[in-house]
């Protein structure tokens, strides 16, 4: 018998616990943010990303990486599912079977338009209070990139050329 009918929820973190295992559904600032499958462009560059970082990886063992749906818990009041995270070797003893414990290394958002407010707002916040090294928020339906880098603590915000990620965490370029 599911714990919750014996007694209800205290917390957001409790509901959230209980929510079936590959529900898009983010915990934000200790609020429930669900969101419907991504469109068919958002997944094809995010394949693209995914596919190059990957390839690369392959070749330089740096550390391992992880695609959405995949739980990033930063506190009992956020837990992200990021598109991509990318997790340094050093840092791999945060990774357990619920999903990564602290803040990746690097985080890629794919734009959508129910999510665009959150990525560059609440999301962007936490991934900067929390060590995110490098952020990028790519828009999907014209390639351009978000660039912001983690210097003393606070994200410094470059453009990058469409269809590039340059990322100094992984020492590559990702074209897509």
């Amino acid at each position: 018998m599911n714990s919750i009918l014996n007694h209800p929820p205290k917390s957001m973190l409790e509901v959230w616990e209980t929510l079936p295992e590959g529900t898009l559904c983010q915990l934000i600032n200790n609020k429930l943010v669900m969101s419907a499958a991504p469109k068919d462009i958002h997944q094809a560059v995010l394949f693209d990303i995914a596919f190059e970082i990957q390839t690369y990886l392959k070749g330089n063992k740096l550390g391992k990486l992880r695609i959405a749906p995949y739980d990033v818990h930063f506190s009992k009041q956020n837990i992200f599912q990021p598109d991509l995270v990318f997790i340094k070797s050093e840092n791999m003893h945060r990774i357990e079977q619920k999903g990564l414990i602290g803040a990746p290394d690097l985080v890629i958002e794919v734009l959508s338009q129910a999510t665009a407010q959150l990525d560059f707002g609440e999301k962007k916040s936490v991934y900067e209070n929390y060590g995110v090294e490098e952020y990028f928020i790519v828009n999907p339906d014209s390639g351009n990139v978000d660039c912001f880098y983690l210097v003393n603590g606070i994200y410094e915000k470059k453009e990058s050329e469409k269809g590039k990620i340059v990322s100094k965490v992984l020492g590559t370029e990702i074209t897509f």
